[in-house]
């Protein structure tokens, strides 16, 4: 694996081996049995803020033997217009890979052809790879397989999580529903294009929620979309909430991406029961992107 750009450019073999990966270096951290990023620099450009994301692959990099450094659009060329390629160009001749936070997944790809070095995607307005690799690290520790398990997606279904989930649950066979307003849905040409039959596509949060393993959700208004009260407004029966989870399999978990904005798409009360998964999935950032870096760097 040269470049992590995308869930839908993996496969079930990749899949399966990085979040074996990322339990091996969850394990061994402190005492690393290897160091594949030493003496490399890496460089991380962010066009969008981040806490989970900036932190767990900067400690992440360190922890492997590398050097890092932040990249804000503002305090580049980029935010003067500089081409992505042209950045890309530059880079390329003094980093040994980038990660790269921003809205147009295009621009990721632009910059791992013309910058010829690794390149991470580390949240595009298309997908968010990093984060489902640590939310299938997630169930594995919480439940011990994702097999023959029913995951449950509720929000905004065409988002770059639901996408990202659509492509892992291709990949990987295990039930997916997505249960979002019918107009906040993957579009038919998407679903064509992935073609899983174990993916539903349903507008009942609560069909959906019956007889589930893991319940996931994500803010209903993605970075970029705030204040777009008349999109808000749809998600009322959306929430995640006891009543909802009444209807899920018991031992069922709850995963949410973060920020979290409690009482919206999840109540205080559900965030605070599951918060030692909500938080763990979180952690689970830094496992995986490490397993990540240490595959590209091999």
């Amino acid at each position: 694996m040269n470049h992590l750009l995308s869930i839908e450019e993996l496969n079930a073999e990749l899949l399966n081996e990085l979040v074996s990966s990322a339990v091996k270096l969850k394990a061994e951290r402190g005492n690393p049995s290897s160091l594949p990023l030493a003496g490399q620099t890496w460089a991380m450009i962010f066009t969008k803020s981040s806490t989970r994301t900036r932190v767990s692959f900067e400690v992440g990099v360190r922890e492997l033997g590398g050097s890092i450094m932040f990249l804000s659009s503002n305090d580049i060329q980029l935010g003067r217009g500089e081409p992505i390629k042209d950045t890309a160009r530059v880079l390329g001749r003094m980093v040994h890979g980038c990660i790269i936070r921003t809205f147009a997944q295009q621009d990721v790809v632009d910059f791992s052809e013309f910058g010829n070095i690794p390149t991470i995607n580390a949240l595009t307005d298309e997908e968010h790879p990093c984060q489902i690799l640590a939310d299938l690290l997630t169930v594995k520790e919480k439940l011990g397989t994702w097999d023959d398990k029913k995951i449950v997606f509720i929000g905004d279904g065409d988002n770059n999580m639901s996408r990202s989930w659509i492509w892992a649950a291709k990949y990987l066979g295990f039930e997916l529903v997505i249960a979002a307003p019918k107009n906040c849905q993957p579009p038919a040409e998407f679903m064509n294009k992935v073609n899983a039959d174990n993916v539903t596509l349903t507008d009942d949060p609560v069909a959906a929620c019956k007889n589930a393993d893991i319940i996931n959700t994500d803010v209903w208004l993605s970075m970029g979309q705030e204040g777009q009260a008349e999109k808000e407004a749809l998600f009322g029966a959306y929430q995640v909430n006891s009543e909802l989870l009444s209807h899920a399999n018991d031992g069922h978990i709850v995963l949410h991406c973060l920020p979290a904005y409690r009482d919206k798409e999840i109540t205080e009360e559900i965030l605070e029961l599951h918060a030692n998964t909500i938080f763990q999935q979180a952690e689970n950032r830094l496992h995986a992107q490490k397993a990540v870096l240490a595959m590209i760097a091999n």
